[in-house]
């Protein structure tokens, strides 16, 4: 092959290269995201939050309703009119106005009370547990856009190693130390790289767009400056005494138990009391009526609605025994997988320090001619390996603080912020 033939493969493997690496100085305006701190302070106004309160003003409001009596029902009778012969028009009718209301006896206005504040007890739990998964989802989708955001640094970082390592080896070519294919091989590697920047910036831009969604953000974020993978975890408090499931359950199972009081009162007779003035206009006279009526309990005795509420009790019983285990469970395995990703962090860290000195002394090799290309090759994949490795160890700690924190009852990262 002549001199000219073997320098233009050379040159277009140059100028590929050249295209590759003008890419990475295009300029980028970025419009960072709050910080968590202030995403968290405003959590108040998200869709989740806001149906949680909806929820438990609806509860504090039936409670109020509960409370009320029932109202008076005001009758009016008019008998003996408008027939024939002595009761032809008003002259001989009778008219009554009369006063009823249910008395509400056995406690029926009570247990309807206690049954409404329990309920309301129990809805007060879930927005405080609801407002405590906001939280957790904040800090999830804040890291991943974070996470988002190293890995397509990390992918524009391993473009340029792969470039600079790409010319090096066109620069042997060119000095006849190395052959031809390895300045291909170099070009295709750096046009791999440059696909996975590509995949990893979309994936960037997902992830901005989900923060801004999630957090009500005005502006769309371009960028994450305030860290929350480098934040270190909450202090491990000691065992709590109930998690917060584990109150929303016992406070579920106090409401089905108040329902059993309200279904058992209301098998007993609703009795009704009236008072009234009847007016006898034969006579000229009038007089004062009362009244007391009540259903008799042959066939309805409100059996069915009982045994129902008795069965929602039991349920509601095995739930919170499903929650008191499940708490234990899940909180000892959240503090040994947030110490775990803690030791994982720090090994991960130790892991990148030692393949950036082995790409670097592999680097300074290789140019010397003392180690080969593929040699080198491997060195860059382990040092970007371990420096995605780093990336993942600090999300998998993110995550276990948040499922401790939902487990404790508070936010991720409470006071680290």
């Amino acid at each position: 092959m002549s001199p000219t033939s073997r320098r233009r493969p050379r040159l277009a493997v140059g100028c590929a290269l050249a295209a590759i690496a003008a890419t990475l100085a295009s300029p980028v305006w970025a419009d960072p995201a709050p910080t968590y701190g202030q995403l968290l302070q405003q959590l108040g106004q998200t869709p989740a939050t806001l149906e949680a309160g909806a929820n438990f003003d609806a509860a504090e409001a039936r409670v109020r309703q509960a409370r009320v009596r029932p109202n008076p029902v005001l009758g009016l009778d008019v008998e003996n009119a408008y027939g024939s012969g002595p009761y032809n028009g008003l002259n001989n009718a009778d008219t009554s106005l009369a006063l009823s209301t249910p008395l509400e006896l056995w406690g029926r206005r009570a247990a309807r009370v206690a049954a409404a504040r329990a309920e309301a007890g129990a809805v007060g739990l879930q927005r405080d547990l609801a407002v405590v998964d906001a939280a957790g989802r904040l800090a999830l989708v804040y890291a991943e856009a974070e996470v988002a955001q190293r890995r397509a640094t990390l992918a524009e970082e391993t473009l340029s190693l792969t470039v600079a390592d790409a010319r090096a080896a066109l620069a042997l070519v060119e000095e006849g130390r190395e052959p031809l294919l390895r300045g291909i091989q170099g070009e295709a590697e750096a046009a791999s790289a440059r696909a996975t920047l590509d995949e990893a910036v979309a994936e960037r831009d997902a992830a901005y767009a989900r923060l801004t969604a999630v957090a009500m953000i005005p502006a769309p974020v371009t960028s994450v400056d305030a860290s929350l993978l480098d934040a270190a975890p909450t202090a491990v408090e000691p065992v709590i005494e109930d998690a917060p499931t584990v109150r929303v359950a016992e406070a579920q199972r106090a409401a089905a138990e108040r329902r059993i009081d309200v279904q058992r009162v209301q098998a007993r007779p609703d009795i009704n009391a009236s008072v009234g003035i009847r007016r006898f206009e034969a006579e000229n006279a009038t007089a004062l009526t009362f009244g007391i009526s009540m259903p008799l309990p042959l066939f309805d005795r409100n059996r069915g609605n009982i045994e129902a509420a008795q069965a929602e009790f039991r349920a509601a019983d095995a739930r919170l025994m499903t929650a008191r285990q499940e708490a234990q469970a899940d909180r000892a395995a959240a503090v040994a997988r947030l110490s775990a990703s803690v030791s994982r962090v720090r090994a991960a860290d130790g892991g990148v320090t030692a393949a950036e000195e082995a790409y670097r002394l592999s680097r300074i090799g290789f140019e010397a001619g003392r180690i080969s290309q593929l040699e080198l090759r491997v060195t860059r994949t382990a040092l970007v390996g371990a420096r995605s490795a780093a990336v993942d160890a600090r999300l998998a700690r993110v995550r276990a603080e948040i499922d401790l924190a939902r487990l404790d009852g508070r936010a991720p990262f409470e006071g680290t912020q």
